[in-house]
């Protein structure tokens, strides 16, 4: 069985997000969890709600599941959208600043399939 979970347009670019998602790739979900809740990294606050919303996706197909016998068999992240603002600088010029957003994408599955 496997479930699935998205975040899209999540602010952050999509390469500081894939340093915390290669953490937790092909790992068992209880120990996934522990290594986003004691991670440093700002990315790894919303891939932890995103592998949770990912665990409440299981849950809702089989009731009676084992979160031990799944593991994160899918992580990735993509580049988004960049909103692009401007910066005053000196002598009437303007530097353009990008906000980074990046596609987030979570999938778990037991070990059986």
């Amino acid at each position: 069985m496997e479930a699935t979970a998205k975040l899209r347009f999540a602010r952050g670019s999509a390469r500081k997000a894939r340093l915390v998602l290669d953490l937790i790739r092909y790992k068992p979900v209880p120990e996934a969890q522990n290594i986003l809740r004691f991670s440093r990294r700002a990315a790894a606050v919303p891939i932890s709600k995103l592998l949770d919303s990912a665990i409440a996706n299981a849950k809702l197909q089989d009731p009676k599941l084992d979160l031990n016998k799944m593991v994160v068999s899918v992580a990735t992240a993509d580049e988004g959208p960049q909103m692009k603002r401007y910066m005053p600088r000196a002598m009437g010029r303007a530097y353009m600043i990008r906000k980074q957003t990046c596609h987030i994408a979570l999938e778990i599955r037991t070990l059986e399939d």
